[in-house]
């Protein structure tokens, strides 16, 4: 029989880090270890009542269970601009500058099919969401890291990347509030921003979920004026209200970019579930209470937990970072990131998440996710303080 192998494009990639270390941590559950999860950013509370309640209605209703339309339905993409208005003071036409998906995480590979060639140049941060490299290798781009660094607040170097060959660049991801690093934007730097993008002709694309973690100065990249010629902003309802499994997010931009992702994106998949979108229109009109208790003040006590595990590993960390993690660099005593995170993992039987997996500038960091409760986080207080004692001794 003659062999078959899998397109070239693979071996560009790996399986995707959580995939195969979640693998390794059920497998040390499934022996008894019990092991804490402090990994990835999945919250752990349920949605609303009312986005519950909406979605159970909507389900049984006989006529809901058809296909949906590829834009979505009118009354959630009028739901998600009202949002945007409320949230971000952000004026957006729900007719055609917005397009609904099914999680924005899909909505990367949407923008990047729609936009790249193979051979064309991406503009990647490092530390960075993984997905940003591994989609633009998929497409056969090229990708092209631009370092962040705490010493700029986490921030691109507008000298560095203006003395890059840009030539051959199409799209450039950011990410604020930054992920993994918790580093806010200004509005001076979405200017900046928007402006390098119309200088050299790149699409600026901001994928922006963290928006309500621990976070009170809710920023869009489209609030500067002229953004949406040059910009996408990526939007998610998986943090901001509890939905990660639902996946329900957005895309917002200008109608001709709209129009292009969604050419390929009716090609790909066949809607969304009718009731989820009914939830969701539900969820998107919480109020401002229950935003506040469970964003803010949830948060806020889980965090001050983190801090306290981060200290024990003998970490530093900025605290006016925001958003659902916290990133801590490690003490000189570690040879990098996983090391320590292994060691933690082994020993203490916390699963922490090691920097280098953003890309080598996270190599000397870890990241502590907020998306376990108090008594669990207390729990991993304590593990991580024996690991301290027995380290000095």
């Amino acid at each position: 029989m003659k062999p078959i192998i899998p397109a070239e494009r693979l071996s560009s990639i790996s399986e995707y880090y959580f995939s195969t270390k979640l693998k390794e941590v059920a497998d040390m559950n499934a022996k008894g270890m019990n092991v804490i999860s402090l990994g990835i950013g999945s919250p752990d509370l349920p949605p609303s009542k009312e986005t519950v309640e909406a979605l159970c209605r909507s389900a049984s209703e006989p006529t809901a269970h058809g296909y949906q339309p590829y834009v979505g339905i009118p009354e959630l993409r009028t739901a998600f601009a009202t949002w945007y208005k409320k949230w971000f003071g952000v004026e957006l036409n729900p007719v055609n500058e917005i397009q609904p998906l099914i999680g924005s995480k899909e909505g990367i590979l949407h923008i990047s099919l729609a936009f790249l060639n193979p051979g064309d140049g991406v503009l990647v941060p490092n530390p960075g969401y993984p997905t940003y490299s591994s989609v633009s290798k998929l497409v056969q781009a090229d990708v092209l890291t631009y370092d962040l660094d705490e010493n700029n607040h986490w921030q691109p170097d507008f000298d560095a990347l203006e003395q890059m060959d840009l030539s051959n660049v199409k799209l450039m991801w950011v990410n604020y509030p930054n992920m993994p690093t918790g580093a806010s934007a200004t509005p001076e730097l979405f200017e900046k921003l928007v402006a390098f993008g119309k200088k050299h002709g790149i699409v600026i694309i901001n994928d922006n979920p963290y928006s309500f973690i621990l976070n009170e100065n809710r920023l869009s990249i489209l609030q500067v004026e002229g953004a949406k010629d040059i910009c996408i902003e990526l939007n998610s309802m998986s943090k901001s209200h509890n939905m990660p499994g639902w996946r329900m997010g957005l895309l917002a931009s200008n109608p001709q970019f709209i129009q292009w992702v969604l050419k390929v994106k009716s090609n790909i998949d066949s809607g969304q579930f009718k009731p989820m979108q009914v939830a969701a229109i539900a969820a998107l009109n919480n109020s401002e209470e229950w935003h506040s208790e469970m964003n803010i003040n949830l948060y806020k006590k889980r965090r001050f937990l983190a801090e306290e595990i981060m200290k024990a590993l003998d970490c530093t960390f900025d605290a006016t970072q925001v958003g659902m993690f916290l990133w801590g660099k490690i003490s000189h005593k570690y040879g990098n990131s996983g090391e320590l995170a292994d060691k933690v993992l082994y020993e203490s039987k916390v699963f922490i998440t090691p920097g280098f997996i953003f890309g080598n500038k996270g190599d000397r960091y870890i990241r502590i996710s907020l998306c376990a409760n108090e008594k669990t986080l207390a729990e991993a207080l304590e593990r991580v303080k024996h690991l301290a004692i027995v380290d000095q001794q």
